[in-house]
């Protein structure tokens, strides 16, 4: 008798340690479900803050070239009346920059959508370019002034 209450009782100890551990694991798998569809959300959030990233900077971009091109015109239009070896020198000065712009401007429009980190490789070159080409405008239309 002694016996069988000993065996009855492992008996059920371990049916409820296996009916325990069912359960966990079934909350484990819905635990794990859960997860993966916060990490997708998260993801997607992710990338269209990229792509709203990408799209935002290009539009800055554009308008800095633009306004760059302004900068030439301008500066083109003061230096008609310069005497004629000035205005060669300044002429091929602008000619030179004027390419960097297109340069800058074909470079942001090629770009590719290669993943977060190159993008933001990318911005920081760009900028370092743009930011150059800038303070070469700003520097040769101050000279003739």
């Amino acid at each position: 008798m002694k016996q069988s209450i000993v065996v009855l009782t492992v008996f059920m100890f371990s049916m409820t340690l296996m009916f325990i551990s069912c359960e966990n694991s079934a909350k484990k798998l819905d635990n794990a479900e859960k997860d993966v569809t916060e990490a997708k959300d998260d993801l997607e959030e992710a990338q269209q803050d990229y792509l709203k990233d990408m799209e935002e900077y290009r539009l800055q971009t554009a308008n800095k070239i633009e306004a760059n091109k302004r900068s030439i015109s301008e500066f083109n239009a003061r230096i008609e009346n310069e005497k004629k070896e000035v205005k060669a020198e300044y002429k091929m000065k602008i000619a030179e920059l004027e390419q960097k712009n297109s340069d800058m401007q074909k470079k942001i429009d090629e770009y590719k959508v290669e993943g977060k980190d190159q993008w933001e490789l990318f911005k920081t070159e760009f900028n370092r370019d743009m930011d150059e080409l800038g303070k070469a405008l700003s520097n040769i239309t101050v000279k003739n002034n």
